[in-house]
């Protein structure tokens, strides 16, 4: 089938072929260039998009730098969790910084990749805050056609969801359920909303679609959250996470998750 007519996020992509950039030889010419050991970064690691909880612990004197992430864009830091100890890079926000620093932290030996991010409501659950343990992510963004041919959804692996069951019971408030993954969160139209809602999106964020889409293709165990906190500024007071910017409850929610997959 020929490529013509089709955008070019949609062209010339063979999803089954190897990459010639990898994130192996990226990070090789990293220590190389920063004189560095190869050290392998904890099984467990935990994207912080908002950066909250990497400023929280920092302050707390809870986490330490890793001293082996030669990552040209972000640091990593270290902290103890159940008894675990779990690497965290914060600020990464949106699909694409997203998915480079998950290739990265898994070619550097990670095992379980978890996503905490904040987002906003499109079918009220209740007042935010509240977290949604993502199942399926709708795909408008542009990381997850590099990795998968286009559909409307990325799905989370079976195998973590299945083990996550049950959360809902807990404290604080977890729900189960769809988001929208988009990439241009100041683009979100009322007619775009309208449509999210009619799909039974819970919730917009900028990361999920693409994290599942990779891990999907690399056979790699990634879950996400959606820490649901504003009405995208539509009234106001919005954009109060809770205790320590929702940290506190982010943690809880982080330990619950160790505890069952890690």
């Amino acid at each position: 089938m020929s490529d013509e007519g089709l955008p070019p996020l949609l062209r010339d992509k063979d999803h089954g072929a190897p990459s010639a950039f990898t994130p192996e030889s990226l990070l090789r010419e990293a220590r190389r260039q920063k004189g560095a050991e190869r050290v392998t970064v904890p099984g467990i690691c935990l994207l912080d998009p908002d950066g909250d909880i990497v400023r929280a612990l920092c302050a707390e004197g809870r986490a330490r730098r890793h001293a082996g992430w030669v990552c040209y864009h972000t640091e990593m830091w270290v902290f103890e969790l159940e008894g675990r100890e779990i690497g965290v890079v914060g600020c990464a926000v949106g699909a694409s910084f997203a998915v480079l620093v998950a290739e990265e932290m898994f070619a550097s030996g990670c095992h379980l990749l978890i996503s905490v991010t904040s987002s906003g409501q499109i079918t009220p659950q209740g007042a935010p805050p509240y977290f949604i343990v993502i199942d399926r992510a709708w795909r408008d963004e542009g990381t997850s056609y590099h990795y998968l041919p286009p559909s409307d959804w990325s799905a989370a692996p079976e195998h973590l969801l299945s083990r996550l069951e049950g959360m809902s019971n807990d404290s604080p408030r977890v729900l189960t359920g769809p988001t929208w993954t988009t990439d241009a969160p100041f683009r979100e139209t009322e007619a775009a909303i309208s449509a999210a809602r009619s799909r039974g999106i819970l919730a917009v964020e900028m990361e999920a679609a693409a994290l599942y889409a990779f891990a999907k293709a690399r056979d790699r165990a990634v879950i996400c959250f959606a820490h649901v906190t504003n009405q995208m500024g539509t009234i106001e007071g919005d954009f109060e996470k809770g205790e320590a910017n929702g940290t506190a409850d982010a943690l809880v929610v982080v330990a619950k998750v160790v505890t069952r997959l890690g």
